[in-house]
């Protein structure tokens, strides 16, 4: 039995999921005539409420058409120190839009509406242009945290009385939804364009989507193109997604509650310095400094355990569908004898 807990995009389709997705309606999504990715795109879209939506193959693509809708050369996007734009989508920020990221010092990857209005910059040619305030739900380096819908709202009106636009990285805000008891609806209402993965936590093994207001979305068709991202009979991967919708959300609930027992393990474990709070399905925690990292992880690679380091003694392990009961206890008993 192996237990790969690297991250929630190792799943594999389900066989029903698998079935779903031979037995798709596909034609050629470059004219725009694949039936199933139109019916993804306009599921989605009316999901959160707003005109228009685009499939894609990643959602590191999704987010970077976002940046390019809304910004020019030059400008500059505010978001957390721990965004995924600016971690993990390799300068695709400034290489593809030629902007760069005013960084504030966040709480597990959330910050307040003030810290917005401090980070804004002067109307003066000598600083870039602020366009953008992107955010990232649930925050991934912040541990699975779960951002405070009032604060996402003041946000909003610091935007609006600034002229700012304002994304949402969504990779995983299905879980977000689920935990806090949210709605997509609530998340379109605000924001002019969200970015939602369907291969984290949600089992496909391709796709996202983006959604946003029709204004800043008319130019997303030909963005995707300048980025390599058109694709044919993208239909059977559509309707991938099209299953998770109808068969994965409410079951996000059974990778937090697994995630909050490994954290509760964790916590009692004396080579453990810290355990971040748990909302979802991440868990970040650290190692004593006398602890050897390496030696941690090799330990659980020997029981057939799979984890991720972020460096400087600090772990994360990730929940998810393939993740079984039976694994789970396997996991648990492990970390109670290390």
């Amino acid at each position: 039995m192996i237990i790969d807990l690297r991250s929630d995009t190792v799943t594999k389709p389900s066989k029903d999921m698998l079935q779903a997705m031979m037995q798709a309606k596909v034609g050629d999504d470059v004219f725009r005539e694949d039936e199933t990715v139109n019916e993804l795109e306009k599921r989605i879209a009316t999901m959160f409420g707003k005109p228009s939506a685009l499939f894609f193959p990643s959602g590191t693509m999704a987010n970077q058409t976002a940046l390019k809708l809304h910004t020019n050369p030059g400008d500059q996007v505010i978001c957390d120190k721990y965004a995924h734009i600016y971690n993990y989508e390799s300068g695709g920020a400034s290489f593809n839009s030629g902007i760069s990221c005013k960084l504030i010092d966040g709480n597990q990857g959330m910050f307040t509406a003030e810290q917005v209005l401090e980070a804004i910059n002067p109307d003066a040619y000598y600083y870039s242009p602020t366009r953008l305030v992107e955010i990232e739900n649930t925050a991934n380096r912040g541990g699975g945290s779960c951002w405070n819908f009032d604060e996402i709202l003041k946000i909003r009106k610091v935007c609006d009385e600034h002229q700012l636009g304002y994304h949402l990285d969504g990779a995983r805000l299905w879980n977000a939804l689920v935990e806090k008891n949210e709605s997509a609806k609530q998340y379109g209402d605000v924001f002019d364009t969200i970015s939602i993965c369907l291969s984290k936590g949600l089992g496909c093994p391709v796709g996202s989507v983006l959604v946003g207001d029709e204004a800043i979305m008319k130019n997303a068709l030909r963005i995707r193109k300048v980025f390599g991202g058109n694709m044919r009979q993208a239909g059977f991967l559509a309707a991938a997604g099209l299953y998770a919708l109808d068969h994965n959300i409410n079951r996000l609930a059974e990778d937090h509650k697994k995630a909050k027992e490994i954290g509760e393990t964790l916590s009692k474990l004396s080579i453990i310095k810290t355990v971040e709070p748990i909302e979802t399905n991440i868990v970040i925690f650290k190692l004593n400094k006398d602890v050897n990292e390496k030696d941690f992880i090799q330990k659980l690679t020997d029981k057939k355990i799979h984890i991720i380091s972020m460096g400087t003694n600090k772990l994360r392990m990730v929940t998810h569908l393939d993740y079984t009961d039976a694994m789970h206890e396997k996991l648990i008993h492990t970390l109670q004898i290390l």
